[in-house]
């Protein structure tokens, strides 16, 4: 039918910050659906409080509200705006269970507003699990002995009935949390205690285990018209009981037979025609590897993670496609490049998704993988055979390999390893080929690790070549590795090469790669879609203009410190190049972002980000230039080798990326302008390090180089710890040098602007709410500042002027100072790219910089634009941008916050009152914020004075106090009483008992020197995090709270 005429305005709900199991995929689901829903003519409204995302800019929707993502808000919007429909199908389970509160309260009845697309009883009955359980059981399709708990007192009758093993499963959760496996009576009353808790609707599923099945999932289409397609099927490598999110994942599917690929197939459609789904829908399946019995696991009744890996996979835009179906129109209606969107890709060519995991950063977190998802990204890689597409992936995760190899499982013996990879762990697959190479047999390691034989043999056939190889490196050989995936880098060091010699070599015997096309229907109609992948056969299928060409470097898979921010920054740079009349390229590998969408394009790549894979497409396409700038440390630092092999590098180039990046020349630079920094001396060695600390005396900070997210980067008080950190720093800086500055404790800032080498524009100043020795990802900013003097803010634009022109900036850069309490302005460092603020910091000024800045790399100087040197005019609004974390995905892992970046994602919340602006900034980060109950305490001696005006300020609203012994005799000795709570070392659960049964409002936990993960403090913050308690381990946020809780709260006293 026809697409609806009696709606005008819809409003889209976005999947707001990110968190582990809530990324990136829904940005680009946003972006595609309000993009879909505007070409046809209807207003579009949205509301998301990321302003990280490209789908909160200004020009894909009609209207934007970055408002928290909560009953109260979103319903004062839909009040305020009054749309016809809403679109909550696309902005993950926040949205999702949104739509559910918004119906269930009333309120879209109240507004004469409908849910469009798949409709409230389908996403019910799908999200809840006893209602799934029923219909799955009237359509007979098989479903897990399992039964829906609301009570805790329930839980050991239900799982003693089922018997164990069980998988235990919360309702309305994102990313698998809460859920997990329990064998047993006390670790089931464990687990489901903090399901229910974590679960909306207090509703959990116990459910026989099948760990060990493979697991299949179907992504399908269905119209209004009862037409429903299989997208495509995809594999997951590792077997059920791997969160589908932490598993690697092949497309499409790779062991089944076409009998199981059509009786899942048909069962996924009968599914979701039963469920009366309109729009994109995901179906996973378990399925027993000896016979064909299988069981429906669950159903997304929306876009989700596993959707965007099939869009990108197949070519098929699957959020497009589902929102034209929410506005009415039928498959047969809309149209994909030269064909209809009822017609079923057809791939003939394999893809493979390889989670990525902050364990780089997160040393001490429990890498087990489980059913909580615990990845913050993935990249995804495209070849002709399974080896070909898997090493590639392999390559494209920028974790130090370069092939399926890891130097420190070279000494272990085997039968360590073999006990090794009986868990599931994000190196559990390099364990594995170690054991190949030792000659362990396929059918043992299938009986540790239930990974199917096919993929095993696979694995053993890159094994096979690795020996050939390294007897004979002849040029056969070379010639069969390329084809199998194996990288330059690999190869090179085989030969005794590095990877630029490598790339010389194969140019000289003419080893190059052709492109072949994403064709969703495998060549059985003509079709172009710019989409293309690289292998080693004989027909280019990459067509190459005359016109002139810009290559943009993505930023790769999302991980903390490098989000999705940077791929904001890339999206812009390809609009502004097309704009300027260029043909725009670019060479990515992540499948959840918006840059990876051919949509956006001239021409996507979907490679991984090596000097081999850009330099292949280099030798191809001959850009007049590639743009390093925009993709984060990633794009950076691959500058010096692609000079090297002459590329043209617009914008900031590799002596200026020296010159801010390496220490001693930028040190040399700061000297010679006479700006100040933070007393420091570049080291390579720990004895050196531990003399340098000593000459500057100790707090010093630890800080490696040609890093991101502050990486290995620490304030250390003794040798002991800097010992510890100086050795993380090494490995983090990669044998570059590692820097010691005498830690100076102040207000931190930053700043990002715009270079052409005459003028500088800087459109603000952000003030962070944390102090130095806090990473400024993980600080709350505010944009205009809130307490610096004009005498401080135009010292830190002279030197943001003196800076861009000396280092020889062109385009975008990000620096952070620091303000002493002389208001002495110092220099942290300056960041020649793109930052992770440029999102937020171009909304609040509504200067779109990565467009500017693309512009000035192209040639265009700011004068020409429209910009004179110096800072622009602030608004008339403060604009906060507060961090999210997902402390509660990552056991194992200490929750201070220190100068290694932590947090996933971001918040904003702006108005014309600071506090407020505040307030809606913590809330819409996902905060519990109260104004009454109370706060437990525990503080290290070195913060007690500092601390104490900040909980008389607490007592004064009205809270009780609690705290340990030490911290409760020094506050009850300057008058504010408290109660004092035994500490666990006594014996005691009482504080424990607390946090989890909810009587704490608050945890102010300031961590000792050196406290470690096996401290009574670790645990308290621990299971703060667990049990949804907010907890400050900053003294500067507990401040930034009160000031919000002076607002909200209303105060008593007599007349």
């Amino acid at each position: 039918m026809p697409k609806r005429k009696d709606i005008q305005k819809i409003l889209v709900i976005g999947s707001g910050p990110i968190v582990i199991g809530q990324a990136a995929e829904f940005d680009y689901a946003g972006t595609q659906a309000c993009l879909a829903i505007k070409e046809e003519g209807y207003e579009v409204v949205l509301i998301n409080s990321n302003p990280a995302t490209i789908m909160t800019d200004y020009a894909i929707a009609d209207k934007v509200y970055m408002e928290p993502l909560n009953l109260e808000f979103v319903s004062r919007v839909i009040r305020m705006e009054r749309p016809d429909g809403i679109v909550c199908t696309l902005g993950g389970q926040t949205a999702l269970n949104l739509a559910v509160q918004l119906a269930e309260k009333g309120i879209l009845e109240e507004c004469q507003t409908e849910i469009l697309g798949t409709d409230f009883a389908s996403i019910k009955q799908a999200e809840d699990r006893e209602l799934f359980k029923e219909l799955c059981q009237q359509i007979e399709e098989p479903i897990l002995e399992s039964k829906t708990v609301s009570k805790l007192e329930d839980v050991l009758g239900v799982a003693n009935d089922i018997g164990y093993p069980i998988i235990v499963r919360p309702a309305f959760t994102l990313g698998g949390t809460g859920g997990g496996f329990a064998n047993s009576d006390e670790e089931v009353l464990s687990l489901a205690k903090h399901a229910l808790e974590l679960s909306p609707v207090n509703q959990i599923l116990i459910e026989k285990s099948i760990k060990g099945y493979k697991e299949i999932e179907y992504e399908v289409m269905r119209d209004a018209n009862d037409t429903a397609i299989a997208i495509c099927n995809m594999e997951n490598i590792d077997p059920v009981g791997i969160h589908t999110g932490d598993s690697m994942v092949v497309c499409p599917t790779q062991t089944l037979t076409n009998k199981e690929c059509q009786m899942l197939r048909n069962a996924a459609l009968k599914i979701v025609r039963a469920l009366n789904i309109k729009g994109g829908c995901n179906v996973q399946f378990a399925l027993d590897p000896h016979s064909f019995t299988y069981y429906v696991i669950e159903v997304n009744p929306r876009v989700s993670r596993s959707s965007a890996l099939a869009s990108k996979a197949s070519g098929y835009p699957i959020a497009r496609v589902s929102a034209k179906i929410a506005i009415g129109l039928n498959l047969d209606e809309i149209r994909i490049a030269n064909t209809i969107a009822a017609f079923e890709p057809a791939l003939d060519y394999v893809v493979t998704k390889i989670a990525r995991f902050p364990f780089d950063k997160f040393v001490t977190a429990n890498k087990t993988l489980s059913t909580q998802m615990k990845a913050t990204g993935e990249v995804m890689s495209i070849g002709r055979t399974f080896e070909e597409s898997f090493l590639k992936a392999i390559r494209s995760l920028e974790i130090g390999v370069d092939h399926i190899y890891l130097e420190k499982f070279d000494n272990l013996d085997a039968t360590f390893l073999k006990n090794y990879i009986v868990e599931a762990t994000d190196e559990r697959i390099f364990a594995i080929a170690e054991l190949l190479r030792r000659n362990v047999t396929i059918d043992e390691i299938y009986q540790l690790t239930k990974i199917d034989k096919y993929f095993l043999y696979r694995i053993k056939s890159i094994i096979e070549l690795e020996n050939q190889l390294k007897k004979n490196c002849h040029l056969d050989n070379i010639k069969k590795a390329k084809r199998k995936g194996f990288s330059d880098s690999y190869l090179g060091k085989l030969l005794g090469m590095n990877e630029c010699e490598f790339y010389k070599y194969r140019f000289k015997h003419h080893i190059f790669p052709v492109y072949k096309m994403i064709d969703t229907c495998a060549g059985e109609f003509a079709s172009y879609i710019p989409y293309f992948y690289s292998s080693y056969e004989e027909e280019n299928e990459s067509i190459v203009s005359d016109k002139p060409k810009i290559i943009v470097l993505g930023s790769g898979p999302i991980r903390i410190g490098q989000g999705v921010e940077f791929d904001y920054s890339t999206v812009h740079a390809i609009w502004a190049i097309k704009e300027m009349g260029y043909e725009a390229i670019v060479i990515n590998n992540n499948p959840e972002t918006v840059s990876t969408d051919y949509l956006i394009t001239d021409k996507l790549y979907f490679e991984p980000l090596t000097i081999e894979d850009v330099m292949n497409i280099v030798h191809l396409e001959k850009p007049i230039g590639v743009i390093v700038e925009l993709g984060g440390q990633t794009a950076i630092n691959l500058c010096e080798r692609l000079d090297a092999l002459e590329v043209p590098i617009i914008g900031t180039g590799k002596d200026a990326i020296a010159r801010a990046e390496n220490r001693e020349l930028f040190e040399e630079l700061l000297k010679k302008l006479n700006i100040l920094r933070p007393a420091g001396k570049t080291v390579l060695s720990l004895t050196e390090g531990l003399e340098v600390a000593q000459m500057l005396g100790y707090p010093v900070l630890v800080r490696p180089s040609y890093v991101l997210g502050g990486r290995a980067m620490q304030v250390v008080y003794n040798d002991k710890s800097l010992k510890k950190y100086l050795h993380n720093a090494f490995l983090a800086s990669y044998k570059q040098p590692v820097l010691i500055d005498k830690y100076i404790i102040g207000k931190e800032c930053e700043i990002d602007a715009v270079c052409d080498g005459n003028d500088v524009v800087i459109p603000g100043v952000m003030e962070l709410v944390e102090g130095t020795g806090i990473h400024s990802g993980d600080s709350i900013s505010v944009y205009p500042p809130m307490t610096l003097s004009s005498k401080v803010i135009d010292k830190m634009v002279e030197y943001t002027i003196q800076l861009g022109k000396a280092i020889g900036i062109i385009g975008l850069y990000n620096i952070q100072f620091i303000v002493d309490s002389k208001e002495e302005v110092y220099i942290i460092e300056v960041n020649p790219r793109s930052s992770r603020t440029i999102p937020f910091i171009s909304k609040a000024t509504k200067v779109n910089l990565a467009n500017l800045a693309t512009k000035v790399i192209l040639g265009k100087s700011l004068k020409d634009l429209g910009y004179q040197t110096g800072l622009l005019p602030r608004r008339n609004k403060y604009y906060v941008k507060a961090p999210t974390f997902s402390f509660s995905k990552l056991s194992g892992m200490d929750l201070v916050l220190s100068p290694e970046m932590k947090s996933t994602g971001e918040a904003i919340g702006y108005d014309h009152f600071l506090n407020k602006a505040l307030y809606k900034a913590l809330i819409a980060s996902n905060m519990r914020v109260v104004n009454y109950g109370t706060i437990f305490v525990t503080l290290s001696d070195m913060t007690k004075e500092e601390a104490l005006p900040l909980i008389k300020r607490f007592y004064d609203l009205g809270f009780n106090i609690e705290a340990t012994s030490g911290t409760g005799k020094f506050l009850k000795e300057h008058g504010i009483r408290t109660r004092i709570k035994k500490k666990l070392n006594q014996g005691s659960t009482e504080i424990l008992d607390s946090l989890r049964k909810g009587h704490i409002a608050y945890v102010i936990n300031t961590p000792g020197i050196d406290e470690t993960i096996h401290t009574d403090g670790y645990l308290i913050r621990r299971v703060a995090i667990e049990n949804n308690v907010p907890l400050f381990t900053s003294l500067y946020t507990v401040g930034a709270l009160l000031n919000v809780l002076d607002e909200i709260t209303m105060k008593v006293g007599m007349i």
